[in-house]
């Protein structure tokens, strides 16, 4: 079984990067004169700066890891292993079976029971980690945010925080657009004056 050492180093998955503030501007040095001009890609989306910042956290994750580990043998389970590890930064209070308040959406005091990742900020994430796999040149199929393991083990989380904190997971119904009327085409059953 291979562990994980905890690095004081690795970035909180939520932290924020100065990155992102020092990438936004080019300095141009020319001769005496240093000008700055706004950087000539867009500013990334919210999406696009989350799935850099998910990606470089798995990443570093990988480094820390004893023994380190190249993103090629990256399997499903070591994806299961940054998921658990991340479990120590939620916020999400998950209640035991045998808390008093185990499937009460608002407990009335406060209680004992481990502050995990919430299952849907873990899917988003896993989502993220998909994508940023395969814009980073990985195949598809060899894709281990993608792996039958990672799904059934969302799968049981979701089923298991659903029923201690007693809210229903369900999936979230597209609004479809109201059917267009047809028009009426007015029909005379008259018969024809002689």
């Amino acid at each position: 079984m291979s562990s994980v050492q905890m690095d004081a180093s690795l970035p909180h998955p939520e932290s924020s990067s100065s990155d992102a503030t020092n990438a936004s501007s080019v300095i141009i040095a020319t001769s005496s004169i240093v000008t700055t001009s706004s950087s000539s890609s867009p500013t990334p989306s919210r999406y696009e700066s989350q799935k850099r910042r998910d990606w470089n956290t798995f990443g570093q994750y990988l480094r820390n890891h004893r023994p380190p580990l190249s993103l090629s043998r990256c399997s499903g389970a070591h994806v299961l292993e940054f998921l658990r590890y991340l479990d120590q930064f939620g916020k999400t209070k998950v209640h035991t079976q045998i808390c008093p308040f185990f499937g009460h959406p608002n407990p009335p005091a406060p209680c004992p029971c481990p502050l995990r990742q919430a299952w849907g900020s873990l899917d988003a994430l896993i989502g993220r980690l998909r994508a940023a796999f395969e814009e980073n040149g990985g195949k598809p199929e060899a894709n281990p945010f993608g792996a039958r393991a990672v799904r059934l083990y969302l799968r049981e989380v979701r089923e298991l925080q659903s029923k201690a904190r007693g809210i229903s997971y369900e999936k979230k119904k597209r609004k479809r657009p109201p059917p267009q009327a047809l028009p009426t085409v007015q029909v005379n059953n008259d018969p024809p004056p002689l």
